[in-house]
């Protein structure tokens, strides 16, 4: 009898609505977390060393500030080699000079500034972070985004299906498009009976192509967003994005990296990363800055 009353009730009151939102056309791939843990591991294995021309866009702020800088930008060269080197140069627009040049071991890092005549020296992560967004520059950004890390066997990965924004080849209208994302669960360093979300990694299904990653602190906040655009091949047949786009919410600073050029795997010996300092440079310990070092530094 119910079912009477529903079919009866049903032609007056029910109303079909179009959704707003369309699906991709576009035929996508499946795969298991297994099949897909291998791809992050073996990418994280096929890649040992960097050596790349860039062209680098710089922006600062966002809803703290209320509103965002963008820096004009400037060409240098990056400098990467496994498990914890970095070296990033900046150079002065037209002239080429060294505008900054950056150099990391993975735990430390000093930063020369010729102009300032000053090189700031600090740990990799933000101790005490700084008025002037770009002070809070750390290797981290690029620790975070540029060579992908394996999954260790003390963290656990797990795959869920998401969603995507995408613009659809036949239609060129913006759609949903399925995607594949691995999170990857790690204990914490203080409780190891705890765990937090470190990581995740997306997949795009028509490729199982990575177009992005996230990492998090411990705190479940945002601390690296990373978009993967435009994969190119390179030596070998590696391919590589040739653009990488950095965000760090926390700081509110982004980092636009676009390759010019790159060689994969070639040599990079340790006086590669030997900062020089010039005689007579001021030397700034940025996790010990005062306030007037950080007034002074936020006003030029």
């Amino acid at each position: 009898m119910l079912a009477s009353v529903c079919l009866l009730l049903g032609g007056c009151l029910t109303h079909t609505r179009e959704l707003d939102i369309k699906l991709s056309t576009a035929d996508v791939q499946s795969a298991t977390l297994a099949d897909l843990v291998e791809r992050i591991n073996h990418d994280a294995q096929l890649i040992k060393t960097l050596n790349a021309n860039v062209d680098i866009a710089a922006s600062t702020g966002g809803q703290k500030k209320g509103k965002i800088t963008d820096y004009t930008e400037i060409s240098g060269y990056l400098l990467v080699r496994e498990p914890d080197m970095l070296r990033v140069i900046g150079l002065v627009p037209v002239v080429k000079s060294t505008l900054f040049d950056l150099v990391s071991d993975g735990k430390s890092f000093q930063l020369l500034i010729p102009a300032k005549n000053k090189v700031l020296v600090g740990s990799n992560k933000v101790t005490k972070p700084s008025a002037n967004e770009l002070q809070n520059l750390r290797p981290d950004a690029f620790f975070d985004s540029l060579l992908l890390h394996e999954i260790g066997p003390d963290e656990v990965p797990y795959l869920r299906v998401g969603k995507q924004r995408v613009r659809d080849a036949k239609t060129k209208k913006e759609v949903e498009q399925l995607n594949y994302i691995v999170g990857i669960l790690r204990r914490k360093t203080d409780n190891s009976q705890e765990w937090y979300l470190s990581r995740e990694i997306f997949f795009d299904r028509v490729d199982l192509q990575i177009y992005k990653q996230e990492v998090f602190d411990e705190l479940g906040q945002t601390v690296t967003d990373a978009d993967y655009l435009n994969y190119a091949k390179y030596e070998d047949n590696i391919q590589y994005p040739s653009v990488i786009d950095i965000k760090r919410p926390i700081e509110e600073y982004e980092i636009k990296l676009t390759i010019t050029k790159l060689s994969v795997n070639k040599s990079l010996p340790d006086e590669r990363f030997d900062l020089r300092i010039p005689p007579g440079t001021i030397v700034q310990k940025v996790d010990e800055a005062t306030p007037e070092h950080e007034q002074a530094l936020a006003g030029h």
